[in-house]
């Protein structure tokens, strides 16, 4: 199992997931709209917009977030006016990735006896793949709407263009419903979005001085 699932890893930093278990569950139900794409042909926005919402420190650590874990264990108390906060929780990009591509969805006991194999595939991929490539498999595996996967398909679904000429705006409308993106879609604008992508957008302005952002989103 271990020499087959590092064969596995080391395929996908090459060839883009055949399937994932998620995309199969879906299938059934609501079908399966995905495209992958190139990083090249995703816009700088769509990269920039799940960084600022997810993973703020997704350029500096290696998979996992460990002073976001530690606040997770202990969260403040918060009133009934307070927001989800900037940058994600304790899942890291890397984590989602590798749950996303080699894994199952799922709370309850499943979510805890996910866990290990979890951390054994975020530790791979950091690794193995480096973080354009975890990005790239990122945004084209993560739903992204009712029977969508990939920012191309939400693109294509919500605003009939490539995932390559979105823009700000947009970009942060499809990362806002990533919590849910059955229930928060873009299109039509859910509540759950109209007030989040606003937030993202000031995110975004906020991080792309970033010098390791910026590098990694730069890079062709």
């Amino acid at each position: 199992m271990f020499v087959s699932s590092l064969v596995y890893v080391l395929i996908i930093k090459f060839v883009n997931p055949p399937i994932t278990i998620t995309q199969i569950t879906n299938a059934f139900g609501l079908g399966l709209n995905r495209d992958y794409v190139s990083w090249e042909d995703m816009s700088y926005n769509i990269k920039l917009a799940a960084i600022a919402s997810e993973d703020q420190a997704f350029t500096d650590h290696s998979g996992f977030d460990w002073d976001a874990m530690e606040k997770s264990m202990h969260p403040k108390k918060k009133n009934k006016k307070s927001k989800i906060p900037f940058g994600g929780g304790a899942s890291t990009i890397t984590q989602q990735t590798a749950k996303n591509v080699f894994l199952w969805q799922g709370g309850g006991y499943d979510k805890y006896l996910r866990k290990i194999p979890e951390f054994y595939f975020t530790f791979l991929i950091e690794k193995i793949w480096g973080k354009q490539r975890i990005l790239e498999v990122y945004l084209n595996v993560i739903e992204t709407g009712p029977g969508c996967f990939g920012v191309e398909a939400a693109a294509q679904h919500y605003f009939h263009k490539s995932a390559k000429k979105l823009s700000r705006a947009e970009a942060a409308m499809i990362v806002a419903g990533f919590p849910n993106p059955k229930k928060f879609t873009a299109n039509p604008m859910t509540s759950r979005v109209s007030w989040r992508y606003p937030q993202i957008l000031r995110e975004m302005n906020n991080i792309e001085t970033d010098e390791d952002i910026s590098a990694l989103l730069k890079n062709k």
